[in-house]
């Protein structure tokens, strides 16, 4: 199998997997527990607590621990708007994930209002100031999206966001371990991300909190400072750090050789084939390419794929096989033909020269024949 769907999730590595066993079979026990059992147990969170939160830049007790980012994005949006006095109003990217979006649309009476984007892909930052003026009770943006891999200027709507006095929230769900990502340089309250997307276990997340920011939980009860009820997920958050330890460890030119990965397959593909890679002209993740062939539908060139053993997806795995045009491409100025033809490949360091080798060579031999019988009808 060439797995090339990592903006999906990830392989757990085997110090993850190891980490999630021993939390499992030695250290068990509630960290709310007082006998010594229990005490080596929080210890054992509170370990994991710190190696997480230097992964972010943010200090242990900005940490909280959720079972998802989904969850986290949900956690952030809700104490925004609860704090007294904040506007009934949210203001968010047109590109988020689908969860958030259909999270914050759901919430009555709050009005929603999108930021656009520019062809690139890239958020309108310009935009926010204007936006602003009507107020708000939290700015939410990613840091890199998740079907294109284009990256958003944080800094700078963080930067517009303070100036108005209105708060701010990162998803980093995509960034985190592809990228440095410094909770504390940003000055934004709220960043969320997810252990599966970093080789990490699934149904483990965090929300990173600002020190003494407003914070109402949705779930009440004492675990997490009183921000989030109910008995932590210690084999999860075990797993969480052992990646967050392997992502801290990363040699240095690992990105790079991914970004060389990734170049090498579009520049492949294109040598034969119609190829159209969205977001190429703004900087992006250095994993991750959405391209098209024609408007050959993304389903025809996924079932190819998969019958050579080759993993990729059609976009965000969250709404993959809906039959709804990626909303991302479309607020990026793609026709919905273009949209419904985006694949995605999304890279790691355990992706080699050859699978790049073999998925081209897949390819060009499978649509080769149906683009030829298309440009002919």
């Amino acid at each position: 199998m060439i797995y090339l769907d990592n903006n999906a999730t990830t392989r757990p590595l085997p110090a993850v997997v190891a980490a999630v066993t021993d939390a499992l079979s030695l250290n068990w026990a509630n960290p709310s527990s007082t006998h010594p059992a229990g005490q080596a147990a929080r210890q054992l969170l509170a370990d994991a607590r710190g190696v997480v939160g230097r992964l972010f830049g943010a200090q242990p007790a900005e940490v909280l621990f959720t079972s998802s980012a989904t969850e986290a994005n949900a956690l952030a949006l809700l104490a925004a708007l609860a704090v007294p006095g904040a506007p009934r109003r949210l203001v968010v990217s047109a590109i988020e994930h689908a969860g958030l979006l259909q999270l914050a649309a759901a919430r009555e009476g709050v009005e929603l209002v999108r930021l656009p984007v520019d062809a690139r892909g890239v958020v309108v930052a310009d935009a926010l100031p204007a936006v602003l003026a009507g107020g708000a009770a939290l700015v939410s943006v990613m840091a890199a999206n998740n079907e294109t891999g284009v990256i958003q200027p944080v800094a700078e709507l963080a930067r517009l966001a303070a100036a108005a006095g209105v708060p701010m929230h990162v998803d980093a769900t995509q960034l985190a371990g592809r990228l440095p990502v410094d909770f504390a340089a940003l000055g934004v309250r709220f960043m969320s991300a997810s252990a599966h997307k970093l080789h990490g276990p699934k149904g483990v997340g965090v929300l990173l909190v600002k020190k003494g920011a407003p914070f109402a939980p949705a779930l009440p009860g004492h675990q997490e400072r009183g921000r989030r009820g109910g008995t932590e997920n210690l084999p999860g958050i075990a797993g969480f750090a052992a990646a967050a330890r392997h992502a801290l460890a990363a040699p240095a030119g690992e990105l790079a050789q991914i970004a060389a990965l990734r170049d090498a397959l579009e520049r492949g593909l294109a040598t034969v084939l119609p190829l159209r890679v969205f977001g190429a002209a703004a900087p992006r993740l250095p994993n991750t390419s959405c391209v098209a062939f024609g408007t050959l539908d993304a389903e025809v060139v996924l079932q190819r794929l998969a019958r050579a053993g080759i993993c990729a997806s059609s976009g965000s795995a969250c709404s993959a096989g809906g039959t709804e045009a990626s909303h991302v491409l479309r607020a990026m100025g793609v026709d919905e033909a273009s949209a419904r033809a985006a694949v995605r490949f999304s890279l790691s360091a355990d992706t080699t020269p050859a699978e790049i080798a073999k998925v081209i060579d897949t390819l060009q031999a499978a649509l080769t024949p149906l683009l030829a019988d298309a440009l002919a009808a």
